[in-house]
């Protein structure tokens, strides 16, 4: 009795957090550094910056030049139905044919199998929602209404931002709020020109350089980015921000953290008679040994589908039907970016200008549609992003010359390009959701989850839209051959899914209230996307980590006054 009281006080902290990409990072950086001693469980294997494989290969040194094998693809048959997924970073993608999941309709679940998880492998994109998204559930009688406003979490952006580090033009655009940014990267000239012109021709549209987490300025232990456009290696300058390069040092700086990685989460520990939360029940990949892990407040980061799947597994007396999900809303609501609509064209002119560097970044188009002119055929809206570029030495291996003749041609660029594709608001749709399947089961023995997740009519339509508008924009700016398409994307292949655990003021509608807390077990807090509400059409990281920073400050408050 004596040995098991000893190994609980050893597996006893302040607080637990599942899951080490965006999110968790951010919450071991600021539990720790608000004085808790933080255990921070991961499922995959440790990567540690600013060791990355093959951050500084050459082509020639990767294996089979960075390109995927037939074995890659019967590996991770998921993984590779995404772009990112390539011979130079696959080993951060999780294994498939471990991992199985039951797809009642096809939903692109791509995952990081490391520490730090997706902020390795993230397009860094950062962006401020405004009461135009806070509002819009309202707005439009749909769904529930988010339980907070622009107000009460602008404080958090300007906050995260000064530490991730964010390269951005302020613009004044009303519901694209200005952020604490760095200096802006600059847009090539193809890209001032098409600027330039949409913007007077289309006075409600504007256009500017993407806000993204790559430095242009130092900041403490981090360099400024280099422009060698390798951040899905992992940057070895700490240029962009990831939890390996950013928050995990700092809560690494405290004493107060202990990582643990290869740690798959299996479900929360509820107390019946205290009526809390009291740890987490974890598998260790490599020994398949079940471990019990204490505290007196769990966060769970493990991605939408990684957290709803945690508290549907998590079932008691109390819970039947998995962890605080009396409103039956644990795993619905499931959202994600619609993609694969655009336009590209080709410009002529500017052949004796070129551009600096491998810019990691993109050009921005904010949203312009229902802003006061109200369309017919859908609500909400999307926002473009895209750029110019020239045809490089590539478009050699399609040419029928060789010889001198080839490498004369083939000594200036070619012809300058622009294309953009647009990021699409998806609905949240209740039947929209995932459930967990107790006859498939993983590797290590676990249940999984059966998805069942689609796009409806109004991304649809709006689909039709994000091409015709940039086309029309296009031929307006005078470019040639101008092309549209319109190939919708699955659930899922933005990376931005999101909405298992929504928030709300309700109860019996919702799943956490409007500090991330769960209404029913009010020490755990849940600040990855399954908290979003609706989905907006900017992309939500930034939205994560500053919901998280605010929400670590309430958790302690609550702790210091007891209440959790």
């Amino acid at each position: 009795m004596n040995l098991n009281l000893k190994a609980k006080a050893e597996n006893t902290y302040d607080a637990i957090v599942v899951g080490s990409g965006i999110s968790g990072g951010w919450a071991a950086k600021e539990l720790c550094e608000r004085g808790l001693k933080v255990l921070l469980l991961e499922r995959g294997k440790n990567v540690e910056h600013p060791n990355y494989p093959t951050t500084s290969l050459d082509p020639w040194q990767l294996e089979n030049r960075g390109r995927l094998t037939q074995a890659d693809r019967d590996k991770c048959p998921i993984q590779t139905r995404h772009f990112s997924y390539s011979g130079d970073n696959k080993h951060y993608y999780i294994n498939d044919l471990e991992n199985p999941y039951t797809e009642t309709k096809r939903f692109d679940w791509i995952r990081g199998d490391i520490v730090g998880g997706r902020s390795v492998l993230w397009g860094r994109q950062c962006y401020r929602m405004s009461d135009l998204d806070f509002e819009a559930n309202l707005r439009d009688g749909i769904a529930t209404d988010w339980p907070i406003r622009y107000k009460d979490i602008a404080p958090w952006y300007d906050y995260v931002e000064q530490f991730v580090g964010i390269s951005g033009q302020a613009e004044g655009i009303p519901h694209l709020p200005d952020g604490k940014f760095q200096p802006a990267m600059q847009m090539n000239c193809v890209e001032e020109d098409f600027k330039r012109k949409i913007e007077s021709g289309f006075p409600e549209i504007k256009m500017t350089v993407g806000r993204v987490a790559n430095l242009t300025t130092a900041v403490k232990g981090r360099g400024v980015c280099q422009y060698r456009n390798q951040c899905h290696r992992g940057c070895p300058y700490g240029a962009y921000f990831s939890t390996n390069a950013s928050t995990l040092p700092a809560a690494f700086a405290t004493g107060n953290l202990t990582l643990r990685p290869h740690s798959l989460t299996n479900r929360v520990l509820y107390d019946e008679q205290k009526q809390k939360a009291i740890g987490v029940e974890i598998i260790d990949t490599e020994t398949n040994e079940v471990v019990e892990y204490y505290a007196r407040i769990v966060f769970l980061n493990a991605a939408t589908l990684g957290t709803a799947f945690i508290l549907l597994n998590s079932t008691s007396t109390r819970f039947p039907n998995g962890l605080g999900n009396g409103s039956d809303q644990v795993g619905r609501n499931i959202m994600d970016h619609h993609k694969g609509a655009g336009a590209e064209a080709e410009v002529e002119g500017f052949e004796d200008q070129y551009y600096f560097g491998r810019r990691p970044n993109g050009i921005y188009v904010p949203r312009f549609r229902n802003l006061k002119e109200k369309r017919t055929d859908y609500i909400r809206g999307f926002g473009y992003q895209g750029g110019a570029s020239r045809n490089g030495w590539g478009r050699g291996t399609m040419d029928t010359t060789i010889g001198a003749e080839l490498k004369e041609k083939l000594q200036t660029p070619g012809n300058w390009r622009i294309g953009f594709g647009g990021f699409g608001e998806c609905l949240p749709y209740e039947e929209n959701r995932v459930t967990l399947n107790t006859e498939v089961k993983d590797k290590w023995g676990r249940n999984t989850l059966t998805t069942d997740v689609e796009f409806k009519e109004n991304e649809r339509a709006m689909q039709k839209d994000m091409a015709a508008a940039m086309a029309e924009m296009l031929e307006a700016a005078g470019y040639k051959n101008v092309r549209s398409y319109a190939n919708i994307s699955f659930p899922g292949n933005a990376n931005h899914e999101m909405g298992s655990a929504r928030m709300g003021r309700n109860p019996k509608t919702s799943v956490l209230n409007g500090f991330n807390q769960m209404h029913e077990v009010r020490n755990v807090f849940i600040t990855d996307g399954s908290f979003m509400t609706s989905s907006s059409c900017v992309n939500p990281s930034l939205t994560y980590m500053a919901m998280t920073a605010r929400a670590c400050a309430y958790a302690v408050e609550e702790m210091k006054k007891r209440n959790v």
